[in-house]
């Protein structure tokens, strides 16, 4: 039986030490299937006027958003077996023969709009509206990866599915969202599409820059991926009716959780919006979102009936916080760190495949997660996004999955050396887009409209090297790799399709 008591203390805990550091907080909710059981709330939504963020503030949901898609889509009786290209017009082939459900569980290799921008200059803050992005992905030259073979994060299959509603239903998804949802279930919540867009009490969204706190800007489309915003009450409320299948959400759960699987029939952890983990011997549903200046998570146990949310408005981890409070309402241990899992930078034989660790961290390929004890031996990740499993053969190799995907990399020598192949200027004619690596070891990156950015590079074998460019409080580490016919890719966890040529040879026809 849950102890609402000892939830409760924890959470007054965690959100007492945000008011006494004074600075951005955010509210912390336990619920069950009857609605919100106790409501903890500490610091400020705006550090400027000194207002303080409550249970009620507004904030921005991010990627929490993506199951409320998901749902919707189900209720409007769209086939998650139908490929994009039959929903959408003007889709790339490769696109276009994906289907809708392998778009929004994450195993469609679809390129994430955001790293694809990045990529190609485009600042995180840049005001570009939908049907801007929108073209540039009908302009995408394919895939990171054959549909199926791996779970990697991306947005933009949830972008795809909310352009689905205008073309198939003929009305936009802000309004099937309305009349399925919103209305029938009584909440207060709002989808604005950009940052622009005035939310009546929104929370502002902070950021941690050395010593003192930044504003978290992100002028780019959010689309239905990551664009609602609500209190930490109206997300609690929500999903308490999903927990109790209340009203439209009838059965609902079951179709969100249920079962997704790669393309050689394993089951992946990943879900049309939720996230399957395991706290003990309990199984847990849940999602995070991130947006710049705001984080967020919850975590529910079905079987209990029984769930927490984590809002803030400081870019921080929402998710540990999420799982202590979690722990206390199950009365279970939190997850032990690895024991002797080693540390340092890691990387495929081949391939832009590439990981590096601390004694309880991985980024992988630019994704960051979490490291505890695996039951097997070695470490696995919570998840918050991705499913990581790697134990160690000494001290130098690591063998696993990352995503589902088998992945084996080993330590990158201390003093790896650039490969002086990589240097010179490559262009991506298509693009227009020039790239620029120097001998000495640093290069200068595409970036706003000619500006370009700088970089150091890192040195991994076989002719890589890893890039490392600020976006805020976010960093986009991509790795460039020399082909076998001479090109360079450029290639993040997230989009791995952008191909430069080097000056003056023929350029990319893909």
């Amino acid at each position: 039986m849950p102890d609402w008591n000892r939830a409760a203390t924890e959470a007054d805990i965690i959100a007492g030490a945000w008011t006494g550091a004074a600075g951005p907080g955010g509210a912390i909710l336990t619920f069950d299937t009857g609605g919100i059981r106790h409501a903890a709330s500490g610091g400020l939504a705006s550090i400027e006027h000194g207002l303080p963020f409550t249970p009620e503030t507004p904030n921005r949901y991010a990627s929490i958003s993506k199951h409320f898609l998901a749902a919707t889509l189900l209720l409007e009786g769209l086939s998650l077996d139908a490929p994009l290209g039959a929903l959408l017009e003007g889709l790339p082939a490769a696109l276009g023969a994906v289907p809708l459900g392998r778009a929004l569980d994450m195993t469609a290799a679809l390129p994430d709009m955001m790293e694809v921008l990045w990529q190609r200059g485009v600042p995180f803050t840049a005001s570009l509206k939908a049907e801007e992005i929108m073209a540039v992905a009908r302009g995408l030259p394919g895939l990171n990866a054959a549909p199926g073979t791996e779970m990697a994060y991306s947005n933009t299959g949830w972008r795809l599915a909310q352009a689905v509603f205008p073309a198939q239903r003929g009305v936009p998804y802000a309004e099937a969202l309305r009349r399925r949802l919103l209305e029938p279930l009584g909440l207060l919540i709002a989808f604005p599409e950009d940052e622009a867009e005035a939310v009546p009490g929104l929370a502002t969204g902070y950021w941690r820059d050395g010593a003192s706190w930044r504003r978290g800007r992100y002028g780019v489309h959010f689309s239905a991926s990551g664009g609602l915003a609500g209190s930490a009450a109206a997300l609690a409320e929500w999903l308490s009716s999903l927990l109790a299948g209340r009203g439209p959400l009838a059965g609902m759960l079951e179709h969100l959780a249920a079962p997704r699987h790669f393309a050689d029939g394993s089951e992946s952890l990943y879900r049309l919006g939720l996230v399957r983990s395991a706290l003990g011997a309990t199984t847990l549903l849940g999602h995070g979102g991130s947006l710049p200046g705001y984080r967020n998570h919850f975590l529910m146990a079905p079987e209990h009936g029984a769930g927490v949310v984590v809002l803030t408005n400081r870019e921080e981890d929402a998710l540990w916080p999420a799982l202590r409070v979690m722990a206390a309402l199950l009365r279970e241990s939190l997850p032990e760190a690895p024991q002797g899992f080693p540390s340092g930078l890691f990387a495929a034989a081949e391939g832009p495949f590439w990981a590096e660790t601390t004694a309880a961290s991985i980024t992988y390929m630019g994704a960051y997660e979490h490291l505890v004890a695996a039951p097997e031996g070695g470490a696995r990740s919570l998840p918050a996004y991705l499913d990581v499993r790697f134990r160690a053969e000494g001290e130098d190799m690591l063998a696993g999955t990352v995503g589902g995907a088998a992945r084996r990399l080993r330590r990158v020598p201390a003093d790896q050396a650039l490969a002086p192949a990589l240097a010179g200027t490559w262009q991506e004619a298509r693009l227009g887009l020039t790239l620029h690596i120097r001998a000495d070891g640093t290069a200068r990156f595409p970036w706003a409209g000619g500006i370009g950015a700088e970089t150091a590079l890192t040195p991994l074998p076989g002719g890589r090297a890893l890039a490392d460019l600020a976006h805020g409080p976010w960093r986009h580490r991509p790795c460039l790799s020399l082909e076998p016919d001479g090109s360079l890719r450029v290639a993040s966890h997230r989009a791995r399709v952008l191909h430069f040529h080097r000056q003056n040879e023929p350029g990319d026809d893909a």
